[in-house]
């Protein structure tokens, strides 16, 4: 009931201004129209109304400026919600429901690691891409969790935009503090280096939504879940390789090593189906019943740092 009624608060209050984002998207839709009729590029008025509302749903914080796309359609797992969201740098699938993501898909290549890495942002703030409005930074003050990115800044540090996107409340989730900055650091780090190594590898990372929450925080009920996981695919060498981990949301002294699982494993526990359309079916059946670590190597000094130094913060 406490989401309904701020909800209900926030649409009174912001009525009259919706009101008139609305007569200037009309209006601007015709003009689209008009002029795409005139200069004899045609297109319908639902086509001039897509244009007008992407101009509206902009998010004048993400900085401007040339950039390269990185996300590929043919990489999204299925969407259980209905609601995916293509963001320049990564996607998700949003669940109204649970007011976070239920997965976070985006390439990860050695380029990108390669690049000088620009300044944190850290300019948490709703996404104005999610139908109904996302979880706000509000909803993580004083509950004593941390807002955990599926899509790492790390991750996306090599582009002032791409950095920008990766703090829109739509691509969080509740982390105990010492797991976000504890083993799932560790595993963030560990992506990156075999994106390195690899030269390119598909990244698909988010909570386990299908199995116990064990809280909600905030005006908007953002469910804490119980568990996270992360799937990575190398399919630029000649030994195509999958590998996926389930880790608990909680502290933890346990090598990486001992959460990785089968992508089959983790596609059963949330009703996704990944890498589909990426990879021929009998190949995608073989990859994903079947991983082998030793193809993922870890560094040892990471893992002491993390148990000595990270876990402690």
């Amino acid at each position: 009931m406490a989401k309904l009624r701020q909800n209900h608060t926030k649409q009174s209050s912001s009525s009259g201004g919706m009101v008139k984002i609305g007569l200037f998207a009309i209006i601007l839709a015709g003009l689209f129209w008009a002029f795409n009729q005139f200069s004899g590029n045609g297109g319908t008025f639902e086509e001039a109304i897509e244009q007008a509302d992407d101009i509206f749903s902009s998010d004048p914080e993400v900085p401007k400026g040339p950039s390269i796309p990185t996300v590929s359609g043919s990489i999204l797992p299925n969407s259980t919600t209905g609601e995916i969201i293509n963001h320049e740098f990564y996607s998700l699938s949003y669940s109204e429901e649970h007011e976070q993501p239920e997965w976070v898909a985006y390439e990860l290549t050695r380029e990108s690691i390669q690049a000088p890495n620009v300044k944190r942002t850290n300019n948490f703030r709703s996404d104005p891409r999610v139908k109904k409005a996302s979880a706000s930074d509000r909803d993580y003050r004083g509950s004593g969790y941390s807002r955990g990115h599926m899509c790492p800044a790390g991750d996306m540090a090599f582009s002032e935009r791409a950095m920008s996107e990766s703090f829109y409340m739509s691509n969080m989730s509740p982390q105990i503090i010492n797991f976000n900055g504890g083993i799932w650091r560790e595993l963030e780090e560990c992506t990156r280096d075999w994106a390195y190594k690899f030269k390119r590898v598909i990244v698909v990372t988010g909570p386990v939504l299908t199995r116990n929450i064990r809280d909600k925080i905030g005006g908007n009920e953002v469910s804490v879940p119980d568990e996270y996981y992360k799937v990575i695919l190398d399919m630029d060498n000649p030994e195509i390789k999958a590998i996926g981990f389930l880790m608990p949301n909680e502290l933890s002294t346990k090598p990486i090593e001992e959460y990785a699982v089968s992508v089959d494993e983790i596609e059963e526990i949330t009703g996704l189906n990944f890498f589909s359309g990426v990879l021929d079916a009998d190949v995608e059946a073989d990859l994903e019943a079947n991983f082998d670590m030793d193809l993922w190597p870890t560094k040892s000094d990471r893992y002491n740092k993390r148990v000595k130094s990270w876990n402690r913060r």
